[in-house]
Order: structure tokens, then sequence, then C-alpha cells
């Protein structure tokens, strides 16, 4: 195995044990909605204050060129440290909403300092098969998204044991980082603070492009996280009982979420081979339709359900990747860092509205139209993709593969 394999190996891991923290409420939910009796509202406002948090995070992230001015690893190690540290004290002592609330909010901007750094790292270990490279990257990031899930899937551990095991994990994450990570050969160029660079990625068409496509992407992707895990537990309930191939509904939940890696691997072999419009175009068309779809199955056969499910799940994510590659790709060598982190930071301020859009939808139209409302984003994704491959900015991408 040589040096850039190795290192992208720890910080998958390293990613992985990270983003435990991030749905670990979420997973928890049900347990939380009776202990301390909340409606929709306060169910989804535990997921958007993480979503606010890394908002806030990337935002002033970007705003000060952190992570090219700061050292990535530095900034991850700590980032990821806090974040343990916020979710364990809600694990600890929490007993109510609203301090819940600013802890899941502190979370979120942990996050920013956890995500796009690592990013920047591995895009300077790899040149040649980048996509691929980020795309295990990002695997890893959705492996780490459904631990919560399969702890509460497998384990009969209450809601805190769950969330105190997310922020182990989280911490061995930053342990990982510190202990074994550095930036590789192919470093970008030193930065000095500019605040203009914070939006350059929006004045160039190429990076803009490729932005709005990310945008399409995020509307369909958080959402889905967010709320799959409460429509395969329904769709039981619906159904009056069952199981998904022995699976419950947490298991199936992380199920569908984890094998997102195998799309995040795939994404990345077929964009560094037939390029990064191609790939992202396909992928969110086959998501598009599996979010106009998935929601007509609620009370079906488990196994439809789930099989179906699982194709949106490998297709949800199979792409996200690609779009940071791209912007890697596009943007000014020396501001690779802050263009990652002002496109994350704008993607996750859209998954506020879709994250609280469903549970309105739900109850107004059903599980259908609340999923297949979703399938707006990745359609004009591949419009803005398509775009993309037209322009001759394209040939930068993947080699000359568009």
């Amino acid at each position: 195995m040589t040096r850039a394999w190795r290192q992208l190996t720890v910080l998958s891991l390293a990613e992985l044990g990270a983003l435990a923290l991030w749905f670990s409420a979420s997973a928890v939910l049900p347990a939380l909605e009776r202990e301390w009796a909340l409606d929709d509202s306060g169910s989804a406002a535990l997921t958007i204050a993480v979503q606010a948090g890394f908002i806030v995070g990337t935002l002033a992230s970007a705003l000060g060129n952190l992570p090219d001015v700061w050292s990535p690893r530095t900034l991850m190690t700590w980032s990821v440290l806090l974040g343990a540290a916020a979710n364990g004290a809600l694990a600890l002592w929490v007993s109510s909403l609203a301090p819940a609330l600013v802890l899941r909010f502190v979370t979120g901007v942990s996050m920013a300092g956890a995500y796009p750094p690592a990013m920047k790292i591995m895009a300077t270990w790899f040149r040649e098969g980048r996509g691929l490279a980020i795309g295990i990257l990002i695997g890893a990031l959705t492996v780490g998204s459904a631990v919560p899930h399969l702890i509460r899937g497998l384990t009969d551990l209450p809601w805190r044991g769950t969330l105190g095991a997310a922020s182990l994990l989280a911490a061995a994450g930053a342990v990982l980082v510190r202990a074994f990570v550095s930036e590789g050969p192919h470093r970008f160029p030193p930065a000095r603070f500019d605040l203009r660079m914070a939006f350059a990625v929006f004045r160039e068409r190429g990076p803009r492009l490729a932005c709005l496509g990310y945008l399409g992407h995020m509307w369909e992707l958080y959402a889905m996280w967010a709320w799959i895990g409460v429509f395969l537990a329904e769709s039981l309930r619906v159904r009056g009982g069952g199981s998904y191939a022995g699976l419950n509904a947490s298991g199936a939940t992380f199920l569908v979420i984890a094998i997102g890696a195998l799309g995040c691997w795939l994404g990345g072999m077929a964009s560094d081979r037939w390029g990064r419009t191609a790939l992202t175009m396909v992928a969110m068309a086959i998501s598009a339709t599996c979010a106009a779809v998935t929601g007509f199955t609620l009370g079906g056969p488990p196994l439809v359900t789930l099989a179906l499910a699982s194709v949106w799940g490998i297709t949800i994510i199979a792409d996200s990747a690609q779009f940071s590659t791209a912007i890697t790709e596009l943007s000014p060598p020396a501001y690779v860092g802050t263009a990652l982190t002002t496109q994350t930071c704008v993607g996750f301020a859209l998954t506020m509205a879709s994250i609280w859009l469903v549970p309105p939808l739900v109850r107004g139209a059903g599980w259908s139209w609340a999923f297949a409302a979703l399938a707006f984003g990745p359609a004009l994704g591949v419009v803005a993709m398509g775009r993309l491959r037209r322009l001759p900015e394209a040939t930068k991408l993947a080699g000359g593969r568009r």
C-alpha cells in the first residue's frame, strides 16, 4: 500500500468516527420524543440545529480563509474534539429541548472544521484518481453518519448511551488525525487572508455551475437521511408489523444510509473514468426517480420498500464527492479550502429548508408527495451540470473527461 493510500485509509477512519456525531440525535429521536414530549417542530429542530451550526461554522471558516491560512490537520483535530465534547455533554447532563438545541448547534459548528479540511488534505495526496479518493472519503462520512442507527438497531443502549458511544468514536477520530494524518506532496500554494475569496466560487461560470449542481444534490440528500428512518418505521406500522429481511427499522435505516459508501466508491471510479458531469447527471437522475416513487411504497411489501430505498441510498450520495472534486479542479489553487467551505456552507443552508419541509408535507399530503418534493433538487442539478459539460472550463475536470 502506498503512502497516499495509507493516508486515505487513516483519514477515512477518522472521518467515519467524527461524522458519527451528525445524526446521533436523529437516531434516538423516538426516545427523545417520548421522554421530552416533542412535537414535529421540536423533532425537526434537533436536526436543523446541527445544520445551522454547520452553516455558521463554514461561513466563518470561509470568510476567514481558515482551511487555507491554518493547518487543515490542526483545524480538523480540534474541531472534532469540540464536537465530541458537545455531544458528550448532551448525553451526560441534558434533559430538555432548549439546551439540547444549543449543544447540537455547537456540534454542527465543529463539523465545519471536520469535513471541508479533510477533503483538502486528501486532495494534496492525489492528482490522478482524485475523484475516487475523495469518493472513498465521502463514503466513510456516509457510514459514519449511519453508525448511530446501527448502534440503536443492534443494542439495547438507552439514548444517552448511544450519544456517548458516538462521542467516543469522534474522539478516537481526532486522535487518528493528530497522530497519523499529514498533508501530501501536492500541497496547494500558501494563501493570505482575502475576504473576497469566500465568494469567488460564484464569480466564475465553471465553479458556479458546479455549485448549483451541488445545491440540487443537497436539497435531496440530508432531508432523505434525516427522515428515511421515520418513514421505514411508519411503513411497518401501517402494514401491521413485520421486518425488513429480518432487520428492524433502525437496522434498515443503517443499511440504506451506509450502503451509500458503495455509491461513493463506484461514483468515484466512474467519475475519474468517464467524467464528473457524466457521473453526477446519471446519479441525480436515478436518485430523483427514487425520490419520486419511494413514498408510494408506504405500508407495502417491506422487501420492495427496502430495495428501492437502498437504490436511493446508493445514488443519492454517489455524486456528492464529485461536486467537491470539481471545485478543487476549477477553483484558484491557493484558495481551494475556502472554495470547498463556501460550497458546503451554501449547500447545507439549503438543507435546512428541505429538512423542515418534510413533516408538514407528510401531514398535509402524505409520504408519497413529501419525498416526491425532494426530486426537484436533483432534477435542477442535472440541468446545471449539463450546462457545465458544454463549457470550455469543463476540460479541467477529470483530466479532460468532463
